[in-house]
């Protein structure tokens, strides 16, 4: 009985070897796949019998078994891709895709940060599942619902331009000139000028010229005129003006405004713009910071608005908090959303196929949430987090699996000598 005992041993033994040899090949196969956990076989030995008519109490074992196939989470190299849609994980955690796998409708959760952007705006992985996180509003607002990221808004509105900032040196030794501006004739009745492009409610670009007259010692009359071709009324025209007085030190003492009113042709009418020319004395400023009048060339120091026109999504930026920010063409940028990570105290994850995990009793619910947040690792885009096998460990590993085998089917080969020996007892 022994002997036939010990070819179902030598049986257990090549059964085990070689689901070793199946691991250890999986493993090898995926050694290019992104984000590939490499995976174990742990073996037990079965339960012995009693020997019997021996003294003490003795046992011989019947082999082993399969007990189970472990995944080493540990960190895989990381690969610059240059595409910001390949993202990594560095640390703990796992992307949130949802979509269907093996005919389930659920989220699951992937170590491969491949992804790309579809017809619909949606973020999906290679297998075009969604990848899971939290919207955001027009303002860039972060929701706190977990769901699909799309991007639904990819263009960025007209922004009309409301504040124009403008700092000029006036020469202060310029000659007076006490009838003051004639639009007619801007040339002979302004000392300086600059253009400012502007825009209106359509985003459309509008040049205004803004001209600097003295009127006495240390008074300046400005005058923003809009062209002909500009103007709804189809005139040259002054849509904005006022003064700026300094002291005999320089210092931009007051500034008034007498009118702000723009009319652009074709757009909405009345369109209030402020002209900041710095920080009078008047407010509580040094008056040096901004216009200023000294005894040199009349000249522009600092020039900006706050307008610009409609822009398309441009590119794409994700940070180590998973924050998504867009660039648009016209200069703007609006966080869009942020991307939600896993992670489980425990390491039972079942496998899914298509670099794909799925929560089980013993891994215990995601704990899913922002990236770099309690146990979740950061996110590092254009990076792609490479397979965890060590092609050198694993040939070891294929050795002493295939010397396992040889050894166990040597045990069976020799079993049935020993059974041959005694057949031929008796001739």
């Amino acid at each position: 009985m022994s002997i036939y005992g010990s070819l179902y041993t030598g049986i257990s033994g090549l059964n085990s070897n070689g689901m070793t040899m199946s691991v250890i090949s999986d493993n090898i196969a995926n050694m290019n796949t992104v984000g590939f956990k490499r995976s174990r076989a742990s073996f037990q030995d079965i339960m012995a019998y009693p020997v019997i008519g021996v003294g003490t109490e003795s046992y011989v074992g019947r082999g082993n078994m399969l007990s189970k196939v472990d995944n080493e989470m540990t960190q895989g190299s990381l690969q610059n891709t240059g595409n910001g849609l390949d993202l990594a994980i560095q640390g703990n955690g796992f992307f949130v895709v949802r979509g269907v796998q093996a005919g389930q409708d659920a989220n699951f959760y992937s170590r491969a940060g491949q992804f790309h952007v579809d017809n619909e705006g949606y973020m999906v992985n290679l297998n075009n599942m969604r990848l899971q996180g939290y919207a955001a509003d027009a303002s860039g607002d972060i929701s706190t619902v977990l769901g699909d990221l799309q991007f639904k808004d990819s263009t960025s509105p007209v922004s009309a331009t409301s504040t124009v900032d403008l700092s000029v040196n006036l020469d202060a030794e310029a000659e007076a000139i006490p009838a003051g501006f004639d639009v007619a004739d801007p040339e002979n009745t302004s000392h300086f000028s600059t253009t400012i492009t502007v825009y209106d409610s359509l985003g459309a670009a509008r040049d205004v010229a803004a001209y600097f007259t003295k009127t006495a010692d240390g008074s300046w009359s400005w005058n923003a005129v809009v062209d002909a071709s500009d103007s709804a009324s189809g005139n040259t025209e002054i849509q904005a003006s006022g003064t700026l007085a300094f002291d005999t030190d320089g210092k931009l003492v007051t500034v008034t405004t007498a009118s702000n009113s723009f009319n652009f042709d074709g757009a909405t009418a009345n369109q209030a713009i402020e002209f900041d020319f710095g920080d009078p004395i008047s407010d509580g400023g040094s008056g040096l910071i901004g216009s200023t009048q000294f005894a040199s060339s009349s000249t522009v120091t600092s020039q900006g608005q706050d307008g610009y026109p409609a822009g398309d999504l441009q590119t794409v930026l994700i940070d180590e908090e998973g924050m998504i920010v867009g660039t648009f063409t016209n200069g703007q940028r609006r966080t869009m959303g942020q991307i939600a990570l896993a992670d489980f105290r425990g390491n039972g994850l079942r496998r899914m196929g298509g670099n794909l995990w799925q929560a089980t009793t013993e891994s215990g619910d995601a704990l899913i949430g922002a990236p770099s947040s309690g146990t979740r690792g950061g996110i590092s885009s254009s990076l792609l987090e490479q397979s965890n096998v060590d092609l050198a460990s694993e040939f070891v590993d294929m050795i002493v699996a295939q010397r396992g085998y040889q050894a166990n089917s040597r045990t069976i080969t020799t079993a049935d000598q020993l059974l041959q020996e005694a057949l031929q007892m008796k001739r």
